[in-house]
């Protein structure tokens, strides 16, 4: 499942004809993706509801019955794009009790939403808005929720304490996120495949080295 599907947006190509009604759930998925399509392109503070509404085909009072400001719209996009995220790295860790796979899993999870051809990774990631308090603490809470998934396996499986479990977790995370990220902005010169079996294998050499707290000679991840 891509991010599109993952959040229920509509693409461009489909976007119904200006005047044609449609059930509100679908009115507001279709209103989401033509603003995911004009935040990605222009960022926060250079997009404007007109240009929302003219990629939606609808008239403004039509956007403004969803979505009372710039910021609800903004938010609405940005909260369905992280629990997208987080669900790839739910099932990802939960497909597997092999942790070698997992650490793939999760990795792949980050690979897949940066190369979501929609772009909505930008506005986790790269958002122009993280002044704004409410922006913000999304932004930070995506990457805490996703280590805080993680740490649980961590802890369980190693034995050690909540905290080095969560620092371990960030390490591994951010790693996933920050390389995914630069791949994506090389033009993808190393296939995803490929990619994503470099930076899991670097991360499972180096959590592997601690060994599980049962199991006479198991690894941890």
């Amino acid at each position: 499942m891509n991010l599109a599907e993952s959040v229920e947006v509509d693409t461009a190509a489909d976007v119904p004809a200006r005047g044609t009604r449609l059930p509100r759930s679908a009115r507001r998925a279709q209103l989401l993706g033509a603003a995911r399509d004009v935040f990605v392109a222009q960022g926060f503070h250079a997009a404007a509801m007109d240009d929302i509404a003219d990629r939606a085909k609808v008239s403004k009072p039509v956007l403004y019955q969803h979505f009372p400001g710039k910021l609800d719209l903004y938010l609405a996009l940005l909260d369905a794009s992280i629990e997208a995220l987080l669900a790839a790295v739910r099932d990802g860790l939960a497909s597997t009790t092999d942790n070698k796979l997992r650490v793939t899993a999760t990795t792949q999870a980050y690979f897949d939403f940066v190369s979501d051809p929609g772009g909505a990774f930008r506005l986790v990631f790269e958002s122009d808005l993280t002044s704004e308090p409410s922006v913000r603490a999304r932004v930070e809470r995506v990457l805490q929720e996703c280590a805080e998934l993680v740490s649980a396996v961590i802890a369980e499986d190693a034995g050690l304490s909540a905290d080095e479990s969560h620092l371990l977790a960030v390490g591994l995370i951010g790693s996933a996120q920050v390389t995914a990220r630069y791949w994506v902005t090389t033009a993808q010169a190393v296939s995803k495949d490929d990619a994503v079996e470099l930076v899991s294998t670097l991360a499972w050499r180096g959590i592997s080295r601690f060994p599980r707290t049962t199991g006479a000679d198991a690894r941890l991840l």
